[in-house]
């Protein structure tokens, strides 16, 4: 692999990883399956995408973040006041979303992102231009991935920081709890449905963040750029819960941005490889996701053969 396939694989791992600590809250911290993940990803690229047009490129990712977070309190409220099953509600909100996303992105399909972004900025800033190019490719090449990489390193260090923070307040610690043990938390005189509907908004606002961040790295927006999303955040908690185990929720924000940044790095390596089309990736994913599953039961038996040859012995 080369260094600059191992930085845009670290890139996306760090951008993804946005999409990681939203799954990982309602996946593990609430206990839901929440299937609302691919329409909250696709409206965040939508809406940051607009407003990235019309010039406002940071606007555009704090509405993405608002945009997921209404999606999932969509979603939550359907659960939770209506009754309607947790992963029937995921679907409604995701099936509805798809015209929701149309019709942000003015009726068409796709948008192309002008040179208003975040990225075309710090490029300004950093004086990486045309003459740049001219005068050295590889330095200049070089320069825009690492100031990629800068960006996402500190967008998701931010957001780590202040997931921990908000799930050692009282609310966080009751949305923790909500996922812990409900009918306890009913007994309690705490609002549990409220709980989830904030719970669910924050992950699905995370993951609208994501898909902000994403378009603009891309510098273009398309109605399926969701399609598959939620197996890349499931795959990427799973390889971070093997890798760092399930300890505290601290340590689980990290692993799924360890599990992020590993899952795309493995995906470069598999493509990089040319031993397979491109239209296998969604095999290589289901198949890297399957083995990441697979782990912690290999293990537990391979333990369980060792003490057994144990008594034998």
């Amino acid at each position: 692999m080369s260094l600059t396939m191992f930085l845009g694989g670290l890139q996306e791992g760090l951008f993804y990883a946005l999409l990681a600590m939203g799954v990982y809250i309602s996946f593990r911290i609430l206990n839901t399956p929440d299937l609302t993940t691919e329409g909250s990803y696709t409206l965040g690229v939508a809406v940051s995408a607009v407003l990235t047009v019309a010039g406002h490129p940071v606007l555009g990712l704090l509405c993405a973040f608002l945009a997921g977070a209404m999606a999932g309190s969509v979603t939550g409220i359907l659960q939770t006041k209506v009754g309607i099953h947790p992963i029937l509600a995921g679907i409604l909100t995701m099936s509805g979303l798809y015209t929701v996303n149309t019709a942000v992105m003015g009726g068409k399909p796709d948008v192309t992102l002008t040179k208003t972004t975040i990225f075309n900025r710090l490029y300004e800033a950093f004086d990486i231009n045309l003459a740049a190019f001219n005068r050295d490719r590889q330095a200049f090449t070089m320069a825009k991935e690492i100031t990629v990489l800068i960006v996402a390193a500190v967008l998701a260090g931010a957001v780590l920081l202040l997931l921990v923070w908000f799930f050692r307040t009282h609310i966080g610690l009751c949305i923790r709890a909500t996922g812990n043990n409900e009918a306890m938390v009913r007994s309690s005189s705490i609002n549990a449905g409220g709980m989830k509907i904030l719970g669910l908004a924050i992950a699905n606002g995370c993951t609208g963040l994501a898909g902000g961040v994403m378009t603009q790295s891309g510098g273009f927006a398309t109605i399926s750029n969701g399609a598959g999303v939620l197996v890349v955040g499931l795959a990427s908690v799973i390889i971070g819960e093997v890798i760092v185990g399930k300890r505290s929720v601290t340590l689980g924000f990290i692993s799924a941005i360890l599990g992020s940044v590993m899952y795309q790095c493995l995906i470069r390596l598999a493509t990089s490889m040319n031993v397979f089309p491109a239209y296998y990736l969604k095999l290589i994913s289901a198949v890297i996701v399957a083995a990441a599953l697979a782990l912690p039961a290999v293990r537990e038996n391979l333990q369980r053969s060792r003490k057994g040859g144990r008594r034998h012995a």
